[in-house]
């Protein structure tokens, strides 16, 4: 099994790079989020992998991170979920947005993922629900009603759910829904 490719980033071709290891260019499939963040061609790069043994082929996936590569690892788990949705999930959504989603329940939100219908998205919701999503209800459960409701917006604005948790610590206990979320956005903004 390759966990883990570290080398010499020889080219990029959404959504495929290769990865120079000591002369053997290793093809890795990676989701459009791992994509972006890459470093120029030539340059050094590590990525997590899970590799994928089938009758016709073996591919190797790339991650930019654990989250990322723990969300792959969870979605293929479901039945009717192989590894090319799984990557056109992760490259839809952000392993943070993923995870709201399924705290949510949002299936309108998974069926903007190209290849993902609607029978497939509350397939995803069913199946991940308590895989992915549990930081941030955790999280949620923890505090207050309004602490539950700043939380969910500031995840709904674009910050990611430590992001989010942090600014959360950092408000009073019986701040109010509206002013709680002015504070947040001061304290995340410096």
């Amino acid at each position: 099994m390759i966990g883990k490719l570290t080398g010499i980033l020889s080219d990029k071709n959404p959504p495929q790079v290769i990865v120079d290891c000591n002369g053997v260019g290793y093809e890795v499939q990676v989701p459009m989020s791992t994509f972006y963040n890459l470093p120029a061609s030539g340059q050094r790069v590590t990525l997590l992998t899970h590799f994928v043994v089938r009758e016709d082929a073996q591919i190797l996936y790339g991650f930019a991170t654990h989250a990322e590569r723990e969300a792959f690892r969870e979605l293929v788990k479901i039945t009717g979920v192989g590894p090319r949705m799984a990557l056109a999930v992760l490259s839809g959504l952000s392993v943070a947005e993923l995870a709201q989603t399924v705290t949510l329940q949002d299936s309108a939100r998974l069926t903007k993922v190209p290849g993902i219908g609607k029978k497939t998205a509350e397939r995803l919701l069913l199946e991940l629900k308590g895989k992915l999503g549990a930081d941030i209800g955790a999280v949620a459960a923890s505090g207050s009603p309004a602490q539950s409701d700043i939380l969910q917006a500031l995840i709904a604005l674009g910050y990611n759910d430590k992001e989010a948790a942090l600014a959360l610590k950092a408000l009073p206990a019986d701040v109010g829904v509206s002013e709680g979320i002015k504070l947040a956005l001061k304290a995340l903004a410096r």
